[in-house]
């Protein structure tokens, strides 16, 4: 009995070029631009792949048949509490399923983006967590064309399941014990509740935005345009538009809603060069956690995300097969000041 001819894979095609693997995914797919490869790589690698009788499609769909071992996810950055949690939490629920995970940071731009998701279909990924997704769509796009099953965390996408923190819920709650702690009239620019951060165009910014003029609005003190900054989330945006904020006011205002941890290094990059006293007419909030907070000179309100109930609840879908478009949301903590939370990790270090 004659066998079939085995069909080629994407290390065969490495080989008999004399390039990467990775180097193979980018000139099959769309990223070999972006990663400098040259043309006549590109062709010399796509040369093999036809007399190969290989496509992408094969590199894509080819691998999906054994598994690795290796699991994938994507965050934006390493340097934040909620992501690194994020990843501590992927890496052991991995490790307990005798996996092997890999992680990398997209630094919130699309083509790495779009390059990690190639490289790792490139590997052969079991599955693929994205969390922080900036182009959720291109993302899903690559996933189903390498049957590679995939969950989102953080923020939703429209091609897989999803699993988010209750954004709004944790907001409105923030935002109401703000102003439980200062009154706020409205009748004044310094006299206001402010929020600043975030980009408002992503879903999780949204929604806390959309959670801060509702409560606001419920109070009868609906929020002018100009106490919404979403400015991003890095720290030298966040400084420069607090201190912005500051000259145009005269002072602080009246409160701050904090919308990420990365956004509140830049706000206390400013703060740090106050003096005491003009921190106590204010009360500040974060949409984040750190305990370090509970050790500042001012008391913070903060949203402790729940990293691990999220990586959780993406584990059981992908236990559980689930492919259909659920969003599951997971309830943030309110985590009052001076208060000091124990992660599930703390034994460890």
């Amino acid at each position: 009995m004659t066998r079939a001819p085995r069909k080629a894979t994407i290390y065969d095609i490495a080989r008999l070029s004399g390039a990467s693997p990775s180097t193979v995914s980018a000139a099959l797919g769309e990223s070999w631009r972006t990663r400098r490869i040259s043309e006549a790589t590109v062709e010399a690698i796509r040369k093999v792949a036809a007399e190969q009788g290989y496509s992408a499609n094969m590199q894509a769909r080819g691998l999906r048949k054994a598994r690795s071992g290796l699991v994938g996810m994507i965050i934006p950055l390493h340097d934040n509490r909620f992501f690194t949690a994020l990843s501590q939490s992927f890496e052991a629920f991995a490790r307990e399923r005798g996996l092997v995970p890999v992680i990398a940071s997209s630094l919130r731009e699309p083509e790495e983006e779009r390059r990690i998701v190639e490289t790792l279909i490139s590997y052969a990924v079991d599955f693929l967590f994205i969390a922080g997704a900036t182009d959720p769509d291109t993302v899903s796009r690559m996933c189903k064309a390498a049957d590679l099953r995939h969950i989102f965390v953080d923020l939703p996408g429209r091609g897989a399941p999803s699993v988010v923190s209750d954004n709004h819920k944790g907001a409105a709650e923030l935002t109401r014990r703000l102003l439980v702690d200062r009154p706020v009239t409205g009748q004044t620019p310094r006299d206001r509740l402010y929020l600043i951060g975030g980009d408002a165009s992503d879903y999780a910014t949204g929604r806390r935005i959309e959670a801060f003029r509702d409560v606001l609005t419920e109070a009868g003190i609906p929020p002018l345009p100009e106490q919404i900054i979403a400015c991003g989330y890095a720290p030298r945006s966040a400084m420069r538009e607090i201190a912005a904020l500051c000259d145009r006011l005269g002072g602080l205002p009246g409160g701050l809603l904090v919308n990420s941890l990365t956004v509140f290094e830049g706000v206390l990059g400013h703060l740090s060069g106050l003096p005491a006293e003009a921190l106590r007419a204010s009360v500040i909030g974060c949409y984040d956690y750190d305990p370090f907070a509970a050790w500042l000179q001012f008391p913070v309100h903060m949203v402790r995300q729940d990293a691990h109930g999220l990586i959780r609840e993406a584990y059981r879908m992908i236990d559980d097969n689930v492919r259909s478009l659920v969003l599951t949301m997971v309830e943030p903590e309110q985590i009052a000041p001076r208060t000091f939370y124990d992660s599930p990790f703390a034994d460890r270090g």
